[in-house]
């Protein structure tokens, strides 16, 4: 069973462990948070083209990514700034992503409209953004890519296929590009959306739909599934010592109804293999 840290939230996203502390994105809310183990919580910033992705330049400043208008921000000491203008390359709301010890981020997007019926599907990029603002795309033809982890080595990085049901590897190149595409795991009746590393080299994967959070194993093999209540949209491993599980939940990801409802959460769950990797 799960234990609830925070409630009352529209739609938590992009759940990081940083510092002490799980910083989140309650995307509705248009804010950037962080939430102890204690459950104190403090705004860090208003991002009001709804903020998603999260992570943070080697000089410690916090990288935001701004869904509908389609942008990767950084917060200077002066406020939010813009890192680079990714609509060239989306097609549609930008979403999660990593960021590499480089600072180099790998940005997806929706590439259509979920929320309007009946859904004109279109696959989608991932966008490369360097710490200095150029961008580029380097991988293509996704099913809506999602959350995103590098391994500890730096050497590959996996991605979630929402709309495909499975999670696609690649080689990352010295120059941050991706080759070698393959699937690292089908994951059948699922929609896999945040996803982070464990030790031991699994990946615990949220499954937007079937109130479930799975961990998988390179190949596809399920080593462990946990009914939740509600929907869970990511996870992230934490905590003092990388075994505390923070997932974002929520009754819905309808934006009207999660404002109505607010039934947002963090949820925790204690497991035994450590966090590892990025984010």
């Amino acid at each position: 069973m799960t234990n609830v840290l925070l409630d009352g939230l529209a739609f938590a996203e992009g759940p990081r462990w940083h510092e002490g502390r799980l910083w989140f994105s309650d995307m509705h809310s248009r804010v950037v948070q962080t939430v102890d183990l204690a459950g104190k919580v403090e705004t860090i910033c208003e991002v009001p083209g709804d903020p998603s992705g999260l992570g943070w330049l080697p000089d410690g400043r916090l990288l935001v990514v701004s869904m509908r208008d389609r942008r990767l921000l950084r917060l200077d000491p002066g406020g939010l700034a813009e890192v680079a203008d990714l609509s060239p390359h989306a097609t549609f709301h930008c979403n999660d992503m990593v960021v590499d010890s480089e600072g180099r981020a790998y940005v997806g997007n929706f590439g259509c409209d979920i929320h309007t019926q009946p859904v004109e599907f279109k696959e989608a990029v991932l966008v490369l953004v360097t710490p200095e603002g150029e961008s580029r795309v380097v991988a293509s033809d996704l099913a809506f890519p999602n959350g995103a982890v590098i391994t500890p080595d730096g050497r590959q990085l996996v991605v979630a296929e929402t709309f495909a049901g499975r999670l696609t590897a690649f080689d990352i190149e010295a120059d941050g590009g991706l080759q070698n595409r393959r699937v690292w795991a089908e994951v059948e009746g699922t929609f896999p959306d945040g996803i982070c590393l464990d030790a031991e080299g699994a990946i615990w994967m949220a499954s937007a739909v079937g109130h479930k959070v799975l961990r998988v194993r390179e190949g596809g093999e399920i080593l462990q599934e946990v009914p939740m209540e509600n929907e869970a949209f990511a996870c992230m491993l934490g905590g003092d010592d990388g075994r505390t599980l923070f997932l974002a939940t929520a009754a819905s990801s309808d934006p009207a109804e999660c404002l109505a409802q607010r039934s947002g959460r963090i949820e925790t769950l204690e497991v035994e293999v450590p966090h590892a990797g990025l984010p």
